[in-house]
């Protein structure tokens, strides 16, 4: 299975680069941190992110809430008063109406973030259950071209321009194959010099070719910056089975390098995202007694592996608060 086809190089490359920066972050040495993939803003979406945390504060951010935190929530937690308070004397003015912070402090509410009350005027009154930590250090976006020709760097310029004058990354990276040559190509093409550069060889191990500058983000850009960390604590990496069909009796899981990857048996390929679906032609539903037969009553393989994505998962955000 490890030398089997890839429907979509780019895909299996991504998920190669994110196992290993969540196995090796920091090139330069250890750096606590955790990585998600496909993210970004409405102007610009990156391959991989990885979010450099503080490991104590990362650990009461946990301790809060194991599921990220969207805009609305993020902005009644942070704002989340010691003491019993009216929400709008405790929350700036969010420049759209109350009504939906309010209803954003009901969620947190449900989430078991804060707790609320009916104060005077039958106002609603909130405080917070714990403070929100400042955890994250860093954000560092990594594009991702097994194939970095001429016509690729091309294409990734002007992004990457973008990235390093927009500044909302700490770090941008490219990660490219490697290609045993004396010079690697990844070299000469036409890559903004802020930009690093790492080579990735079939063992996921990683050489840096070009060391990236050390960016300045804007001060104004610091929710901004919380929002995509949430965002990245939320969604990890692992989450393209969301979009993929595991409940197929053709899905697998292929060991490649260091990396778990999707595996079409029916096709003895690694599929891509965009072909894994119902529509596929190949597509088999489990039966239902694999659901209910030597297997775990909660469900087939494909909830299985399911379960396991997420226990990966969970264990590597684990790791990241051991001292």
């Amino acid at each position: 299975m490890s030398h089997a086809a890839d429907r979509d190089p780019e895909f299996t490359f991504e998920l190669r680069v994110c196992r290993w920066a969540e196995q090796a972050w920091h090139p330069d040495g250890p750096r606590p941190a955790f990585v998600a993939r496909q993210l970004g803003t409405r102007k610009r979406r990156w391959d991989t992110v990885v979010v450099e945390v503080d490991p104590q504060a990362f650990a009461t951010r946990r301790d809060l809430s194991t599921r990220g935190l969207d805009s609305d929530l993020l902005r009644v937690v942070r704002h989340a008063p010691e003491d019993w308070q009216w929400y709008r004397d405790a929350i700036p003015h969010p420049g759209f109406p109350w009504r939906h912070v309010i209803a954003a402090v009901h969620r947190a509410a449900g989430r078991g973030l804060v707790e609320t009350r009916r104060g005077k005027r039958n106002r609603v009154e909130y405080r917070r259950k714990a403070p929100y930590s400042d955890w994250v250090r860093r954000i560092v976006a990594i594009e991702n071209k097994p194939n970095l020709d001429a016509s690729a760097a091309r294409a990734l310029g002007e992004q990457l321009t973008h990235d390093v004058s927009r500044s909302l990354a700490d770090e941008v990276w490219v990660a490219t194959e490697t290609t045993g040559r004396r010079v690697e190509p990844a070299l000469l093409e036409d890559i903004p010099v802020e930009v690093g550069i790492l080579s990735v060889d079939a063992d996921d191990s990683a050489e840096v070719l070009w060391h990236p500058s050390t960016l300045s983000p804007s001060p104004d850009d610091a929710r901004r910056r919380l929002v995509l960390a949430e965002r990245a604590y939320d969604k990890g990496w692992r989450n393209y089975v969301e979009t993929m069909r595991p409940d197929c009796r053709h899905f697998e899981l292929s060991r490649r390098g260091r990396a778990l990857i999707p595996y079409c048996a029916a096709k003895a390929c690694h599929q891509s995202q965009r072909e894994c679906a119902g529509s596929c032609s190949q597509f088999e539903p489990e039966p239902p007694q694999w659901r209910t037969k030597g297997w775990p009553i909660e469900g087939g393989p494909g909830k299985g592996i399911q379960r396991l994505l997420d226990q990966r998962t969970e264990r590597m955000r684990e790791r990241v608060t051991e001292p």
